[in-house]
């Protein structure tokens, strides 16, 4: 639990920064929270001792409870490095998430194949549309009796809730595939 002083400083910047992400003046806060301006001009500065009422009604106002508003503000942004990343090898193919945060559906994965490697996809769900770009190499997927061939550059669209197959050519090929639910 952060002291009075920690917690008055981290709503100022709390406050601060998400009204500068949501487009806001202190008006427009003072507005949507129905506190006067003056007195979020003086939450910001760090300078006031708001009652629960007023800080309750600020939270309310950005869609946050009031243990976020005075815990330390989120960076707004954090590096994954590789090694963190899930992700799978299998012969000369390695796959790597490049989603950290799980969103229903969704995989985004980056394919890395040493030369003449293949890998086999599993069907998803029904419905899934799958989107294979070929970054560099060449790479030839096959589904449901065709057969693409991608080179840098080249996107294909197909049904990902059939069985395929992903095969690369005669040099080190890096490809992404894009899963979506429809």
């Amino acid at each position: 639990m952060p002291s009075p002083e920690e917690a008055a400083a981290n709503a100022a910047r709390t406050i601060r920064q998400l009204r500068e992400i949501r487009g806001w003046t202190q008006q427009r806060l003072a507005d949507l929270s129905g506190v006067p301006r003056p007195t979020l001009a003086s939450l910001e500065a760090g300078g006031a001792n708001p009652t629960l009422s007023v800080l309750v009604r600020v939270a309310g106002a950005f869609g946050i409870g009031l243990d976020e508003l005075v815990s330390p503000p989120r960076a707004s942004g954090r590096l994954y490095r590789a090694d963190e990343l899930p992700g799978k090898q299998r012969g000369g193919v390695s796959v790597r998430a490049l989603l950290p945060d799980a969103l229903p559906g969704v995989v985004v994965e980056r394919m890395a194949f040493a030369p003449g490697s293949t890998w086999a996809g599993s069907p998803h769900t029904p419905g899934t549309r799958e989107y294979l770009t070929c970054e560099r190499g060449a790479v030839t997927l096959t589904a449901a009796g065709e057969r693409w061939d991608l080179g840098p550059g080249d996107v294909l669209a197909f049904r990902g809730d059939q069985r395929h197959g992903y095969a690369a050519g005669d040099v080190e090929t890096v490809a992404y595939s894009v899963i979506l639910p429809v």
